[in-house]
């Protein structure tokens, strides 16, 4: 799951509203219809910023030109079928093989609070993962909140980052005070949309997008924050869910301070393994033959940087032991940049950022303004209702402190990359509301990742014990990248053809 957002962030948010468009769907004769419509049209540049290459273009516009796009009207409140509406924006990439087609698969993107409007185009055009397009309908949507579909928006102005260098409690104080500010703030603008912002809902409106399409069952796919929605959705509509395989899964609980918790243990573990990887090659490094000589030198590293900040001229603010742990904390398809990097830092004395320093940091740091045109691809306040509704944490300053510290004692390496995070909620003035989980005996695979720290493994098999199925564990660190590989991918395919898979596979391999 996506799960950081710096408080200093939304400290200054300024709320603006997106007012929902009438609902398009109609229920006549307690008939739910789709209302279909033209599908966006969009300039290269705008195709190229979704991270689609020069060479794939001509295949995006070939596959856009079979989308099928469309809104179906449904509820706010499902409570209140008959009260206010609003439209979840959907899309459908009919099967190629129409004698041979087995349902339709829906795609559950990530966040919570990104896009998946445009996941049947993305989807095929991974050659790994396109043959599911062959008998299946592949499925797209906006949850409610997102993008195409109805939107309420907490803009988030410039409050400027955290002042470089170890956080101090004084500092620490007015973050958490500023947070709980904002979260008053927007969580009382629109009570009556952001309660409504629940995994359930989202569940719910996409059993009404199934009766829309005229189908009888979903088959799922649901990648990070997906799995949640896919975990809900079986749970509250058991026979009308068919095969589900959910990638780097969610824990069957909500809070934040033990997720916080939990994926600081992975990432520095993790970091062991890149330690050991980076030892075994000190000749190109120089950051120790051992990997415990690694350890002791990333950590002499974010206690230096904290120390003493090191301001460059062509990075927008100064390097400091966050910085350098989020060097640390990097997945293994990163290590060689990461490592080259931490590298440079050791010997740094310039007033320009090293060069490898300022390609992996220098993007964290910026903020992109999105093209004209181009389709909302995550939504920030969506990502924070959810969570907020649906966390049971919620701590006060002095415990979230207390738990911040620890982390970064207990994680000197990785630590100090996840800031003053794990009390996103304190001040959420909405209720609690926990997602439905139940125990099935339906089709479903618990994709976990075994070195991963977004979705630890070890949740994988507590929802395991939670809800049933069976885990299928890929050997890596790297989020959701069960469609992108291309063992892996083959049984994800072979799963929705036959129901049949096995037990795991490789994943993305460590770099040589």
């Amino acid at each position: 799951m996506t799960m950081n957002m710096g408080l200093a962030g939304l400290a200054g948010a300024v709320l603006a509203l997106s007012l929902p468009a009438p609902a398009t769907a109609a229920v006549q004769a307690g008939v739910l219809s789709v209302q279909w419509k033209s599908c966006p049209d969009y300039s290269d540049e705008v195709i190229r910023s979704l991270r689609v290459t020069q060479e794939q273009v001509p295949a995006f516009r070939t596959l856009m030109k079979r989308l099928e796009c469309g809104t179906v009207g449904v509820p706010l409140n499902h409570r209140d079928p008959g009260g206010r509406k609003i439209d979840i924006a959907v899309t459908r990439l009919a099967a190629t093989d129409k004698t041979h087609r087995l349902g339709a698969l829906a795609i559950l993107p990530g966040g919570p609070g990104q896009s998946g409007y445009l996941d049947p185009v993305r989807t095929v055009l991974n050659k790994e993962a396109a043959a599911l397009n062959e008998r299946y309908d592949i499925i797209g949507f906006d949850p409610r909140g997102v993008g195409y579909s109805t939107k309420v928006d907490c803009p988030l102005s410039p409050g400027g980052p955290q002042e470089p260098g170890a956080l101090t409690k004084e500092a620490a104080r007015k973050m958490y005070d500023a947070q709980v500010a904002a979260n008053q703030k927007c969580g009382r603008f629109d009570r009556a949309f952001l309660g409504q912002l629940t995994t359930d809902n989202a569940a719910k409106d996409l059993d009404l997008v199934r009766t829309a399409l005229g189908e009888r069952e979903l088959n799922l796919l649901g990648l990070s924050w997906g799995s949640s929605l896919g975990m809900v959705y079986r749970s509250l509509f058991p026979v009308r869910t068919g095969r589900a395989f959910l990638d780097s899964v969610a824990p069957p609980w909500t809070n934040l301070m033990k997720h916080t918790k939990g994926s600081a243990q992975a990432a520095e573990r993790n970091f062991g393994r890149m330690a050991t990887w980076l030892s075994h090659r000190d000749d190109t490094y120089g950051l120790g033959a051992t990997a415990r000589q690694v350890r002791e030198q990333v950590a002499k590293l974010v206690r230096d940087y904290d120390k003493s900040p090191k301001t460059y001229t062509d990075l927008p603010r100064p390097i400091d032991g966050s910085a350098v742990a989020d060097l640390a904390k990097r997945i293994s398809t990163e290590w060689a940049r990461a490592g080259k990097a931490l590298a440079e830092l050791r010997t740094a004395t310039g007033t320009t950022a090293p060069p490898t320093v300022k390609e992996m940091l220098s993007g964290g740091q910026m903020m992109g303004t999105p093209l004209p045109g181009a389709p909302e691809m995550l939504n920030m306040t969506m990502n924070w209702a959810v969570k907020c509704n649906e966390d049971s944490s919620r701590p006060d300053f002095g415990t979230a402190w207390r738990a911040y510290q620890q982390l970064v004692k207990r994680h000197p390496a990785t630590g100090r990359s996840g800031g003053f995070g794990g009390a996103l909620c304190q001040g959420w003035p909405l209720p609690v509301q926990r997602p439905t989980l139940k125990r099935g005996s339906g089709s479903l695979v618990l994709a976990g990742h075994l070195y991963e720290f977004m979705s630890v493994y070890d949740w994988t098999l507590q929802t395991r014990r939670a809800i049933g199925g069976s885990v299928y564990t890929i050997a890596d660190d790297v989020h959701v990248s069960a469609t992108r590989v291309p063992e892996c991918a083959a049984d994800v395919v072979e799963y929705f053809e036959t129901g049949r898979i096995d037990t795991g596979c490789k994943g993305s391999g460590t770099p040589n």
